[in-house]
């Protein structure tokens, strides 16, 4: 697989979230770490209601994890860390 395609979004698929959505001041954490041939990279999709309507962002880091669980977990670290960072201004564009 070209570099591009892995870069934009070609690489794997991202997997079953790891667990159900995680609330974190007020916003909604799913880690979905994405499957690279047996690593898994950081991957979590966070939403919050802005102004009365739901928005998403979804965050993909290039840190890659062995084991799923490990990698789900730091998805939600990543993402909280985002949060604490970006609060709403995280669905600007």
């Amino acid at each position: 697989m070209s570099f591009w395609k892995k870069l934009f979004g070609g690489g794997g698929e991202p997997q079953a979230p790891a667990a159900d959505p995680i609330e974190y001041k007020g916003f909604r954490i799913t880690p979905q770490p994405i499957d690279e041939g047996g690593q898994f990279r950081i991957c979590a999709v966070i939403e919050g209601e802005v102004n009365g309507e739901v928005k998403t962002h979804r965050l993909i880091r290039a840190d890659m994890i062995r084991e799923f669980d490990v990698a789900a977990e730091a998805s939600v670290d990543k993402a909280r860390q985002m949060i604490d960072q970006m609060g709403e201004s995280l669905f600007r564009t």
